[in-house]
């Protein structure tokens, strides 16, 4: 019997020895997350697509069939995963694409950060799939400091020791492996104004060692200085800013979860419109090292492999109310905890999720990224609960109403309209998804016709982040790309577990490929060198108007490219202060006017991967050197108008007084 400590009294997939048949698969980490032969994808896959032309006791029958036919097909082993049969990739000239140079200046700029995954060759999942970023500015000097997250020893396991107390040299044989390392988890890095930065974590106070996987930074006491939220295999951590040092009040507040959780992404957002900052967390799988040892998952031709996320139960992730002074799980009254219907055991296995108000309501809603289960989509009911739509809206499958392997996620007014994308990071082998907002609620999946789709169909992509590099008033795409399997070419000929970025111009809606690939002559050697990418952000780090980019290795040196834009685009940064809203003004919405345009940003961080963007936000204006109006709606309800605003600097505008006349 396999000894289980899964949270919330769920049982692993079986504790039978004499089952493992059925969640042991040969080759399991190379095949695809969409397979219909995974018991969990295919009951919701089939239950998707019948119930447009079935109903009642139908779609029952038809669920039962299709998991008796999944748990009892004998495992196979895996090779090379079918490409699926999409239109070439458009080839856009490169004369037509503007230079979009990067530069990697993380070694002049001070960062020698590394990501330390723990991985001595016994391929336990969270190995490969840290870690997480952020920037924030830590200490009210005005610039974009820089936050990693670390990963050490996997908790539970038999060797979660340091080595030297039984471990031995088996890390340093292993890429990303931490022997005698014993470093903080959470890395702070101060920047100078310039772009410049200094290692400041223990003078911060970071010193904990536990397996992080990715930040969450806000301001919940609204006392004026950023905060900090850390997910991680077992208790989550919350670090309290008490100007400039950061102080850990995780039981004072009641945010560490249960420590049988692995917990993801995270983000702060006010939910209930009362002013301060609540917390959503990602929990992934029901997972033990025990479990996954036991599994014994293959890569083809032998050699341990990775397990897929179909061979773990999901489970739910949780929603903190802010109470002042202390968080409240309200996950279950709010009615984010989600059951299979087909098994009524919990479905998500969630890695990414950012929040928007996609119905226009004033109250945010919350997108959720899962991996190889269906999206969720969660509209606010403005009583403190919410109602899952995913499925309804069109964002939970592929067009085929296939559940894929979701990982990161991001949200974008890309087309200047009234319309919005929503990007999902996926699995290799199946390509970026780019859900745009038709009538009302309703998306449809233009990731084909847009050109995301037969670029992307290869990668593994984790981060997907909207970012105007050029300034010129649209929203290009940013993915961070790496397989998880450091053999996968073995087995895959087509996959390689480096994997260079892409970032991806977006020319207009009128272009046959909106989304153009960037190619090297364009973007610089620098910015494609191969990497097994994970968590990415974005922030002007040295004050000269454009986005930088930072994205993490797992296993390896974080990245810092730098925008060394050739244009002479105009441009405008805003830093909102909130009032009677969150300190943070997460959650509001900026509108800028220029000439026949209409640029929609909103203030919002929590984007991509396990990781956090600047709060700053930042408007390309093209050739034009003055914004004609400027309107602000912040999270409760008030507006500020700001009219012919001159380009090419930083403002901060604070919330008007309650008391006072909207405009």
């Amino acid at each position: 019997m396999i000894e289980s400590w899964w949270p919330m009294g769920k049982e692993p997939i079986s504790n039978n020895p004499d089952e493992e048949l059925f969640v042991a698969v040969d080759g399991a980490s190379s095949s695809e997350p969409g397979d219909t032969g995974d018991a969990d994808d295919a009951v919701i896959g089939q239950a998707f697509k019948r119930s447009l032309c079935v109903i009642g006791t139908l779609v029952g029958l038809a669920v039962v069939v299709v998991v008796y036919r999944a748990w009892t097909r004998p495992p196979e082993a895996v090779t090379e995963a079918a490409v699926p049969s999409l239109p070439p990739p458009i080839e856009t000239p490169v004369e037509e694409i503007p230079p979009l140079p990067f530069a990697d200046v993380t070694r002049q700029a001070g960062i020698d950060f590394v990501h330390h995954n723990g991985a001595r060759g016994q391929k336990l999942l969270p190995e490969t799939m840290g870690g997480g970023c952020a920037f924030l500015d830590y200490d009210n000097d005005g610039d974009q400091d820089i936050l990693f997250v670390d990963s050490d020893l996997v908790p539970g396991s038999d060797w979660a020791t340091p080595a030297g107390a039984g471990g031995g040299a088996a890390a340093s044989r292993e890429p990303g492996g931490s022997a005698g390392r014993r470093h903080a988890s959470v890395r702070l890095y101060a920047n100078d104004g310039a772009g410049r930065f200094r290692d400041v974590t223990v003078e911060a106070g970071f010193s904990d060692v536990f397996y992080g996987m990715g930040p969450a930074c806000g301001d919940f006491d609204n006392d004026g200085w950023v905060d900090v939220f850390v997910t991680a295999v077992g208790a989550n951590r919350l670090y309290r800013n008490e100007h400039g040092r950061f102080v850990d009040v995780t039981e004072q507040y009641g945010v560490a979860g249960p420590s049988t959780e692995w917990s993801t992404s995270a983000g702060w957002f006010d939910y209930d419109n009362d002013g301060d900052l609540d917390l959503f967390v990602c929990n992934y799988l029901q997972w033990t090292p025990e479990n996954d040892l036991a599994q014994n998952f293959q890569l083809t031709g032998g050699g341990r492999a990775y397990g897929r996320p179909q061979d773990f139960g999901g489970t739910y992730s949780q929603l903190f109310r802010n109470d002042g002074d202390h968080f409240t799980d309200v996950s279950a009254e709010a009615g984010i905890r989600i059951d299979n219907p087909a098994t009524g055991k919990p479905m998500g296995k969630s890695l990414g999720v950012t929040f928007f108000d996609v119905n226009g309501d004033g109250w945010l809603d919350i997108f959720v990224a899962n991996d190889t289960v269906q999206n969720f989509l969660f509209l606010n009911n403005h009583d403190g609960t919410f109602r899952e739509v995913g499925a309804l809206a069109g964002i939970a499958f592929d067009s085929e109403g296939r559940a894929r392997g979701a990982m990161g996620i991001d949200i974008s007014h890309f087309r200047n309209d009234e319309h919005i994308g929503v990007a999902i990071g996926n699995f290799a082998n199946e390509m970026t998804a780019l859900y745009v907002s038709r009538d009302g609620d309703l998306f449809l999946d233009e990731a084909v016709t847009c050109g995301l789709g037969p670029a992307t169909r290869l990668e593994l992509t984790f981060a997907v982040l909207f970012i105007d590099c050029d300034l010129d008033g649209r929203d290009d795409l940013f993915a961070a790309n790496g397989h998880l399997e450091n053999d996968i070419n073995r087995v895959q000929p087509s996959q390689h577990y480096k994997q260079p970025p892409q970032l991806f111009w977006n020319r207009g809606p009128d272009a046959p490929d909106e989304f153009a690939a960037v190619p090297r002559e364009r973007v610089g050697p620098d910015f494609l060198r191969p990497m097994v990418g994970r968590g990415a952000a974005y922030a002007d780090i040295d004050a000269d108007g454009d986005l930088d980019l930072l994205v993490v290795e797992n296993g390896g040196a974080a990245r810092l490219l730098r925008n060394d834009r050739r244009n002479a685009h105009h441009w405008l940064r805003l830093k909102l202060v909130g009032r009677r809203s969150n300190r943070d003004a997460i959650g509001t919405r900026v509108v800028a006017h220029v000439g026949d345009r209409r640029l929609t940003r909103w203030v919002m961080p929590t984007r991509g991967y396990l990781s956090q963007v600047e709060l700053p936000v930042t408007f390309g204006l093209g050739d034009a050197d003055r914004v004609d109006r400027l309107e602000i709606r912040w999270p409760l309800g008030a507006r500020t108008v700001l009219k012919d605003v001159s380009a090419d600097r930083r403002i901060e505008v604070v919330e008007p007084d309650p008391e006072q006349p909207a405009e």
